[in-house]
């Protein structure tokens, strides 16, 4: 059985084989040249504290279980993930490694324009951290007139998503290590959530000098939101919604097309 062989396009979505999805893409040069995709997919993650329960990657792991569910739905070419972003406000956790916004900045430039050199004129970014504020930026320069370039999921896609399966913690209280991101872990790779999530709810809703002072200043675990409330069902739904709403980011790349 092939690891998305259960997939059934996005109307029969129900999560993954159960055997761990592969976290790198595996396909060859020649298949990638048969599927000859037009946009590419580049999930960027982070390295980061996720409270005691949560791995380290858990936002890499994030982004590539989206970018996977996207690819198992859409011919798009995906691409290994960026495992290291702008996770300077944890810092003062064990573990934490950070590249600056400049850094990140240039190595999403270097993939687009090795993409379009290659003939694929789309990227899109799945990013899987909430810190890389920068890609907005980047993509928002890249304009209609740079690139063909999108940011996913956004706001109303992660909304539209919580909603869908039936989240209760607020996007502002679900801020780290909270519902959201374990219920995707405990749907799409359960092996990586070590005990502890269950007791570990911590709410901060003023954070006002979060960039100043770091997360350590509302927080001890690191944790903010109510893991507590985390099911894999809500992680299954949560990535079928994705799925859903990422057509709508492709129609808008297809309009620059047009």
């Amino acid at each position: 059985m092939t690891e998305f062989e259960r997939f059934d396009g996005v109307d029969g979505f129900d999560g993954f084989d159960r055997s761990p999805p592969a976290l790198l893409p595996l396909r060859t040069t020649n298949e990638e040249r048969d599927r000859a995709a037009e946009v590419a997919v580049l999930p960027i993650g982070s390295f980061e504290q996720h409270g005691p329960y949560l791995p380290l990657t858990t936002d890499t792991v994030i982004a590539v279980t989206i970018a996977a569910a996207i690819d198992a739905a859409y011919p798009v070419l995906r691409l290994p993930p960026i495992t290291i972003s702008c996770s300077h406000e944890h810092a003062a956790w064990a573990g934490t490694v950070s590249i600056s916004a400049t850094t990140l900045t240039a190595v999403v430039h270097d993939v687009a324009e090795s993409l379009r050199r290659s003939g694929v004129g789309s990227l899109v970014l799945v990013n899987g951290h909430g810190g890389n504020y920068v890609l907005s930026n980047v993509v928002q320069e890249a304009g209609p007139a740079g690139g063909s370039m999108a940011l996913f999921p956004s706001l109303e896609a992660w909304s539209t998503a919580r909603t869908a399966a039936g989240i209760v913690t607020s996007i502002d209280d679900d801020m780290h290590a909270g519902e959201l991101e374990t219920s995707l872990l405990l749907h799409a790779h359960p092996h990586l959530v070590r005990p502890g999530y269950e007791s570990s709810d911590h709410l901060a809703a003023d954070r006002e000098h979060l960039l100043t002072l770091g997360l350590a200043a509302y927080t001890e675990s690191g944790v903010v939101g109510r893991p507590s409330l985390a099911s894999a069902e809500k992680g299954r739904d949560v990535l079928a919604s994705l799925v859903t709403s990422f057509a709508e980011t492709l129609a808008a790349l297809a309009a620059l097309g047009r």
